[in-house]
């Protein structure tokens, strides 16, 4: 019988270019410690507001 088991964890992202680069980054690290990653989910899309513009996009990230 073959079965497939998976670890999640979370890890946030932030870049003060996109959402796009924070899930890129948030993956880069968790590759760092997670061998064998097959798939994300995006959790939470936030950002920061300084003086009524957007300063910095974080995105949430669940890796399997």
């Amino acid at each position: 019988m073959s079965r497939k088991v998976f670890k999640k964890i979370n890890v946030t992202g932030c870049s003060s270019e996109s959402y796009e680069d924070a899930i890129r980054g948030a993956l880069e690290k968790a590759g760092e410690s997670v061998h064998g990653m097959a798939w994300f989910e995006v959790k939470e899309m936030r950002g920061a507001v300084v003086a009524g513009r957007a300063t910095e996009w974080q995105a949430t990230v669940e890796v399997a």
